[in-house]
């Protein structure tokens, strides 16, 4: 995979779990590496680690994707202190299992503006370097959960469906620039993800045998990089669940009721 080779990658929320992941694997293919998260001592850590192992330029922002003025500043100092991003991996997010009625509107506000509008601010602040050079790579980490919602998920699960449809328009929007945009759809990682979302332990007691090794996951959204590659969906069974979901939406909510309550 020569053509990462030089390549400045940025990663949001790159302290840990998928997007640490991501990080080494992109150093591993030769990509200077940018590393973006409110831990930074995590992500110092993380960059003495890529530098030890693979010799590639690493940089180390902190940021909260949730403070617009903070995204615009810190992607300024990146376009000015390491240079033009040439694939941008919007990662950073959280969700919340809990019901509908339970859910605080302030909780849902904070879930859209680091899920949503995060992942929105940071796509703006690199689309018009791209668009200049007609060249990009955008790759927002979506979820299986925006495409077939299920219940004691409907916040982040709309959050989700918000970052399909942002991406499926702005894939359109840029397509003839030159400009490439992926989404990653994945089920459920074996990630600190779940310390936050699932509080009780229960979820990821039932579905421990179907999770996904987040290595796994980052070797696909890598091997995609700088590619026209449209959706990476993990696994391939929940992928023909949610089509089938889209086909016959009442028969699956029927057949498939028990799983839906996993949580």
């Amino acid at each position: 995979m020569t053509r990462l080779r030089g390549k400045v990658v940025a990663i949001t929320g790159a302290s840990g779990g998928l997007g640490k992941e991501i990080a080494i694997q992109a150093a591993k293919q030769g990509a200077s590496v940018v590393l973006l998260a409110r831990s930074v001592d995590k992500l110092v850590a993380l960059r003495k680690t890529i530098i030890d192992t693979f010799g590639v330029s690493v940089f180390v922002f902190e940021l909260d994707v949730a403070n617009s003025d903070e995204v615009r500043a810190v992607f300024d100092r990146i376009a000015n202190e390491v240079g033009e991003v040439d694939i941008l991996v919007n990662n950073a997010g959280y969700g919340i299992f809990k019901e509908a009625a339970e859910t605080d509107i302030d909780e849902a506000k904070a879930m859209f503006d680091v899920n949503v509008l995060g992942l929105m601010a940071c796509t703006n602040n690199v689309l018009s370097s791209m668009k200049r050079r007609k060249a990009g790579h955008i790759i927002n980490i979506a979820s299986q959960a925006g495409k077939m919602a299920t219940p004691k998920s409907s916040l982040y699960s709309a959050t989700k469906f918000a970052v399909l449809g942002y991406s499926n328009a702005l894939r359109m929007e840029v397509k003839e620039e030159g400009i490439s945009v992926t989404t990653v759809n994945p089920g459920p990682i074996a990630t600190n993800f779940f310390e936050t979302a699932d509080e009780s332990g229960n979820y990821v007691k039932n579905i421990q045998k179907f999770m996904l090794k987040p290595e796994a996951v980052a070797q696909k959204i890598v091997e995609s990089m700088l590619t026209n590659k449209r959706e990476i969906n993990l696994p391939g069974w929940m992928n023909v669940a949610s089509k089938l979901y889209y086909l016959f939406p009442a028969t699956a909510e029927l057949v498939g009721k028990r799983a839906f309550f996993k949580k």
